[in-house]
C-alpha cells in the first residue's frame, strides 16, 4: 500500500476516495478500506448457510432459555430504517418475544413513525418509546454546533445505546438484538468522518463549555456504563443480522410487501436531522459524503454495482433540491436559526472532538487491557 498524495484519487474496487484522510492504495489502485473489510468480514458476509444456520439456532435457543418466565426475552432497537426493522421481523419469525425500543429525539419523520407503527402492530409486539426532552436536546445540539465538531450524531447514537441497554436491564433480559451488521455497514468509517460513540465525557464537556449546562434527563452512556452493562449486568449487544443471510434490497422488498413499509432514499434518512446532516452539513462544512462508505460496503457484499454507485454519487445526497430546501427550512425553524447563522456555521473551520475533554483514550486502554487478559487465558 502507498500513501495517498495530495491529488484526488478513488479506489478502483469500491468508491472510497481521498476524502478519507488515512486512505492508502496498492499498485492496482485498491484501497485499504475494502481490503480490510474483506479480510475482517468475508466469513460473515459470505457465510456458509449451514454453519450460520446452526449458530442462529444456538443463539435463539440461548435467548429463549435466558428469557424463560419473563415477559420479553430480548430487546430490539428500532429506528424505522430497514436494518432495525428487519431485525425485529426476524426476531419474531425466530419465535422470540422482543420488546421493540425506539428513541425519539424530536427529529423523527412522519414516515419513520408510520413504518414503526405498522411494523409493531402487524407483528403483535410491544413498543417502548423513549422521548427525549426537546429543550435539553436542542441545547446539546447547539453546543455541538458551537464547538464545530463533526459528529453531531454522537448525541443520537449515544442516547440510543443508553436507552437500549437501560431497557434491557429494566426488563431483566440479557440480549439486545440490533440491526447493526457487516453486509450493509461493515466497512470502517474513516477516523475523520465521525467520533467514538460512547464518549459521554465529550458530550458533558461540550454541554458545560458552550451551554453552561449539566445533563439532566438526557440518557447517556460512557465507558464505565458499557462495562457495567456488558460484563457485570450481562446485557449483551448482538448484531443479529450477522447470524443470517442479509440482503438489504430483498429485506426492503419483503417489508414493503408484508408491512406496508415506505423506503427512504439513503441509509439513516428516516430522521429529518440525520438526512439534513448527512446530505447537507457533512458535505458542505466537512467535505464528507457518507454515501461513499455505505455504497462501498454494498459493492463488496455484492448488493450494488460500482457503476450504480458512481452514477448515484453524481447527484446530491438528496432525492431533489426541493426536498433539501424543505428540510433546511424545517431545521432553521426547529433550531431557531436564521439563514445567516447557518451560513456562518458552515464557513467556520472544523475542530477535533478531542480538542475538548474525551474518554476515547480511556476506552481504548480498557479495551486493550481486556484483550490482553483474554489472550492470556
Amino acid at each position: 500500500m502507498v500513501k495517498n498524495s495530495s491529488e484526488y484519487k478513488m479506489c478502483t474496487r469500491c468508491v472510497m476516495d481521498t476524502t478519507a484522510k488515512d486512505i492508502v492504495f496498492d499498485a492496482q489502485g485498491i484501497c485499504n478500506y475494502c481490503t480490510e473489510f474483506l479480510q475482517r468480514s468475508s466469513h460473515v458476509v459470505f457465510k456458509d448457510p449451514q454453519v450460520w444456520g446452526k449458530k442462529l439456532d444456538e443463539l435463539v435457543d440461548r435467548i429463549k432459555k435466558c428469557g424463560q418466565g419473563k415477559r420479553y426475552d430480548c430487546v430490539v432497537g428500532v429506528s424505522g430504517g430497514v436494518d432495525s426493522s428487519w431485525a425485529l421481523v426476524k426476531a419474531v419469525e425466530s419465535g422470540l418475544r422482543p420488546l421493540a425500543v425506539h428513541m425519539d429525539n424530536g427529529w423523527d419523520s412522519e414516515l419513520a413513525q408510520n413504518n414503526i407503527a405498522n411494523l409493531v402492530r402487524k407483528l403483535g409486539v410491544d413498543l417502548y418509546t423513549h422521548v427525549i426532552d426537546w429543550d435539553e436536546y436542542r441545547r446539546l445540539m447547539q453546543a455541538f454546533f458551537d464547538a464545530d465538531v463533526i459528529d453531531i450524531e454522537l448525541l443520537y447514537d449515544n442516547a440510543m445505546l443508553a436507552v437500549d441497554y437501560a431497557q434491557a436491564a429494566k426488563q431483566g433480559v440479557k440480549f439486545i438484538l440490533a440491526g447493526t451488521n457487516q453486509a450493509t455497514e461493515g466497512m470502517c468509517i474513516p477516523s475523520n468522518w465521525n467520533w467514538f460513540k460512547m464518549d459521554k465525557r465529550n458530550i458533558k464537556a461540550l454541554a458545560k463549555r458552550f451551554q453552561g449546562m449539566e445533563l439532566k434527563t438526557f440518557p447517556a452512556i460512557g465507558t464505565l456504563g458499557f462495562i457495567w452493562y456488558e460484563f457485570i449486568s450481562g446485557n449483551r449487544w448482538i448484531s443479529f443480522l450477522d447470524y443470517m443471510e442479509y440482503n438489504k434490497f430483498e429485506a426492503l422488498r419483503m417489508l414493503q410487501k408484508d408491512f406496508g413499509y415506505k423506503p427512504y432514499p439513503y441509509k439513516h434518512y428516516e430522521s429529518i436531522f440525520t438526512r439534513f446532516y448527512q446530505g447537507y452539513i457533512l458535505p458542505e462544512k466537512f467535505g464528507v459524503d457518507k454515501r461513499k462508505v455505505h455504497f462501498s460496503t454494498l459493492i463488496l457484499s455484492g448488493q450494488m454495482t460500482r457503476e450504480d454507485a458512481l452514477q448515484a454519487l453524481e447527484h446530491i445526497p438528496y432525492p431533489t433540491v426541493e426536498e433539501l430546501e424543505q428540510d433546511k427550512a424545517y431545521f432553521l425553524k426547529k433550531m431557531g436559526w436564521t439563514e445567516r447563522q447557518l451560513a456562518e456555521y458552515l464557513k467556520r473551520p472544523e475542530k477535533a472532538h478531542d480538542a475538548y475533554l474525551s474518554e476515547r483514550a480511556f476506552y481504548s486502554f480498557c479495551s486493550n487491557f481486556y484483550k490482553k487478559i483474554i489472550n492470556k487465558s
